[in-house]
């Protein structure tokens, strides 16, 4: 047999099409190209994410003083930005009122001692360098990486659908949940993680494409219907795969927690690079990119991400007055002073004792009203409060004359309805994956393990719905991609035109959804009534 170059995508690509998977060559199987409205598939991507833009800019800077955790990361970058570290400042209870009224050099040049990585930290300073030390200036920065989250997600569905509609879906969906659009209007660092563990998992997608692309042009080269057996062709330079490990590095360098979904998403593309070689007829040989393939991609993931996350800590390298960076000096006869030199010896030790306070005796004892177990994530059991101005009496500050009293909040919750629909989805998803072998589920399936399970073994210490941040994209994938399944196909007749109602149903009640919880997401005034109707469980107060 001769093998030709790959057929059109209409030929052979396998949707419960009437073909049979066992009927297509090694090259169709390998070649999967992405839809040809290519520009329409931009177009559509940008208009999502600019409307989500608009929606999340209004009101931005309200409230103008720092919230919740605002407490710690704006004040962090403000002096990360003067000396390259951080330092100290007062009492929270005494300056955090003076920098809402624009008195912001009550910080020290005391080094503070850090929990977390500097990037994104460096990031909420780029938005104080462009807008000042004040609440626009310290959320701009989880605006842009917000949206940029949404594009991402757009565009890596529509990389897994091969479908311009069901990337739109997923983005539409991911625009009208109640967390992200909280968590990009917050100086946190959580939505810049959620921004680099997307793009490094998009550029793993783009990665398996390229790479069955050239395995399918190394059988039509040589004219071979397939591998006949043998491995075949080694892939050691992977671009994309270099710039997955780029971005995973980048997402430890904002928090650590991006290390499990390094870890899990390596082994997957891992496993992909097997199935590929199997499916082009490598046969038992495939199982030797355990190695072949095992040790480039480690190479590509692991140690480009180890050193694009020192990278981050740049400014505490470059310095001399960060936390423990004298560290070395004073024990010059360290085993890691030796191995390492001094800089890097002194920021293992600064990592120490990060490990050390994130595992001690403190953070476990720790209690906080908000503490939120992970078992109850998926189906928000628990959300959180950002902010709240309580007992606003009846006339004042906006309360209707008519009410008995008023408040103002911001509540860290997801929309409900999508939520609950992503859990279903999930469930879907894990069928469509091992039942059906349906690779494409598998993405969301190990995205929301990977950010989720993790938190089980901490679970002593307190836990916050805002971390499952992270977890948001992948389930709404899952949601998308499984209404992609009741949309059918678009040559489907009255079933297309079933799928699409129901789809349609879907998006109306969650954007209803959103808009009945919107006030408690935007700080608005309204009346305790109208409060209690949005808190449909006792949990949720």
């Amino acid at each position: 047999m001769t093998a030709t170059a790959p057929a059109p995508a209409s030929a052979h690509r396998h949707r419960g099409a009437a073909r049979r998977l066992k009927d297509l060559s090694a090259v169709e199987l390998l070649s999967d190209p992405m839809p040809t409205d290519r520009l329409w598939g931009w177009i559509v991507a940008i208009a999502i994410t600019l409307t989500a833009f608009g929606m999340r800019l209004v009101g931005l800077a309200t409230p103008k003083y720092l919230v919740f955790d605002e407490t710690y990361y704006p004040k962090d970058a403000w002096t990360l930005r003067q000396f390259g570290y951080e330092t100290e400042w007062p009492d929270g209870d005494i300056v955090n009122p003076q920098i809402a009224a624009g008195i912001t050099d009550q910080y020290s040049d005391q080094a503070s001692f850090v929990v977390h990585p500097p990037l994104g930290k460096w990031l909420i300073a780029a938005g104080e360098q462009l807008f000042g030390m004040n609440a626009f200036g310290w959320r701009f920065p989880s605006l842009v990486f917000g949206c940029l989250t949404l594009l991402v997600v757009i565009r890596l569905v529509r990389r897994l659908s091969r479908s311009t509609m069901i990337g739109a879906l997923a983005g539409i969906l991911l625009m009208f949940d109640g967390l992200s659009f909280v968590m990009a209007r917050i100086g946190l660092l959580d939505g810049f993680l959620a921004f680099f563990l997307m793009a490094a998992v998009a550029c793993l997608l783009i990665d398996r494409d390229w790479s069955r692309a050239r395995l399918a042009r190394h059988l039509v080269a040589r004219r071979i219907p397939d591998l006949q057996g043998q491995y075949g062709p080694w892939q050691w330079l992977r671009p994309w795969r270099i710039a997955a490990g780029l971005l995973f590095g980048l997402a430890c360098g904002v928090k650590w927690n991006g290390l499990y979904v390094l870890a899990a998403f390596a082994l997957l593309s891992l496993a992909w690079d097997i199935g590929a070689r199997k499916l082009a007829g490598a046969g038992i040989n495939s199982w030797r990119g355990l190695i072949l393939d095992g040790v480039p991609a480690f190479l590509s993931l692991v140690v480009v991400a180890l050193g694009s996350y020192i990278a981050t800590w740049s400014g505490w390298l470059a310095t001399t007055g960060g936390h423990s960076r004298d560290w070395a000096e004073q024990n010059p006869d360290a085993t890691s002073v030796r191995l390492l030199g001094g800089p890097l010896a002194s920021l293992w030790h600064y990592h120490r004792e990060i490990f050390s306070f994130h595992n001690g005796e403190y953070i476990r004892n720790a209690e906080h009203p908000y503490d939120a177990h992970p078992m109850g994530w998926l189906v928000m059991a628990r959300p959180i409060g950002i902010d709240a101005v309580n007992d606003i009496p009846a006339g004042q500050d906006g309360c209707p004359t008519t009410a008995e009293r008023c408040l103002q909040v911001i509540s860290g919750s997801g929309t409900p309805v999508l939520w609950w629909m992503a859990l279903v989805a999930l469930v879907c998803a894990a069928f469509f994956w091992i039942g059906t072998r349906d690779w494409r589920f598998g993405v969301p399936i190990v995205g929301v393990l990977s950010n989720w399970i993790p938190w089980f073994f901490v679970a002593d210490r307190p836990q916050f719905f805002f971390y499952a941040i992270t977890i948001v994209p992948f389930s709404v994938m899952a949601l998308a991609l499984c209404l992609g399944k009741v949309l059918g196909e678009p040559d489907a007749g009255e079933r297309r035109k079933l799928g699409g109602f129901v789809v349609g149903a879907v998006l109306a009640l969650v954007g209803a959804n959103f808009t009945f919880m919107y006030p408690i997401l935007t700080d608005r005034v309204i009346t305790y009534q109208q409060w209690i109707l949005r808190m449909w469980f006792a949990s949720w107060i």
